[in-house]
């Protein structure tokens, strides 16, 4: 008999195909009423697979009697409860790679694309409006200074491509990092306040949740731009709404939200934001690498051997500069 497997969350469709061919596997994003359908299944359930996004809490972990095992997909920097993981003997894996430049990759092309209103202008030839008007004009990068907040690896990378597009840097974080080339701002909304472009890419903690208010926004300016590849509570999208909605800045580039993947109609509705879904680790390699990996986990757990991927409490706290734990 195959083991069952609970999947929380949509992952790569290779690899959930590759997954429902070795075992028995229930969607919990498909049910209409999850807690029921769990309840219905939780003493069958020996395996969950889930993503950094979703995780797995003690609450739900505790309503899997026979849980021996957590894949991740990705990396879930806060998001599965190690110490109740460790206390019932389940172990929990991920799928190690480095998404730093691809996400600073994206990053910068919403930089680009924001200021440059490259979306915007993009709608305005396709609608015909070029025959009779001109277009809107954007705003150049050369001479403007980035605002990283959250210099780990992907805010580093963020500044390095900034600094190549004639962009000075300036930073924000917890301290200072040592040997850093750019401009250290102890105070982020003196960081908003330099930047024309603030860059949000540290990861989601108690402490950054909610960490660019309103007031944040108000420093960044009626001339300033946000972007944010890290994790969408990280900006208070309320605050959000209202600073582009009342001019009081002048457009963003968002790829993560509060509610994925639900968008506010506000933002959807603007012709001053770009919006992109949750693809900041999205590329073919990195998708079938994770594949490749979980399988792997999952298989050496169900035959008995070595699990090569055992995420350590070290290891996931210590998310290495990486903006988010990215399904």
């Amino acid at each position: 008999m195959k083991p069952e497997v609970l999947v929380i969350a949509p992952i790569y469709p290779p690899t959930l195909a590759a997954i429902e061919r070795e075992f028995t596997v229930h969607k919990l994003w498909e049910e209409t009423d999850p807690e029921a359908f769990l309840a219905g299944i939780a003493d069958r359930v020996r395996g969950v697979v889930t993503v950094g996004s979703h995780g797995l809490g003690r609450v739900r972990m505790e309503a899997l009697p026979k849980l021996e095992i957590i894949g991740c997909f990705g990396t879930p920097y806060g998001m599965v409860d190690l110490d109740a993981a460790q206390a019932r003997g389940v172990i929990v894996t991920n799928t190690p790679d480095s998404i730093v430049e691809i996400v600073a990759d994206l990053a910068m092309g919403l930089v680009i694309a924001v200021m440059r209103r490259i979306c915007e202008t993009d709608r305005f030839v396709r609608a015909g409006k070029w025959l009779s008007a001109f277009p809107p004009m954007g705003t150049g990068l050369t001479g403007k200074t980035c605002g990283i907040v959250g210099l780990g690896g992907i805010g580093a990378g963020v500044a390095r491509r900034a600094a190549a597009c004639g962009m000075s840097v300036c930073y924000h974080g917890r301290r200072e990092k040592p040997g850093a080339a750019w401009t250290y701002c102890a105070d982020l909304e003196e960081a908003a306040r330099r930047a024309d472009c603030l860059v949000v890419t540290c990861p989601l903690t108690p402490e950054t949740r909610g960490l660019v208010t309103g007031r944040i926004l108000d420093a960044l300016g009626p001339e300033g731009f946000l972007v944010n590849v890290a994790r969408g509570p990280v900006v208070e999208e309320g605050a959000l709404v209202a600073a582009l909605r009342e001019g009081r800045i002048a457009g963003a580039g968002l790829d993560v939200y509060w509610d994925e993947p639900r968008v506010p109609g506000a933002l959807a509705g603007m012709e001053n934001v770009v919006l992109t879904p949750h693809i900041g680790s999205s590329t073919k390699e990195v998708r079938e690498s994770r594949g490749e990996k979980l399988l792997a986990n999952l298989r050496a757990h169900f035959s008995g051997r070595p699990v090569p991927h055992v995420l350590t409490r070290e290891r996931d706290r210590k998310p290495g500069g990486q903006a988010t734990g990215r399904a």
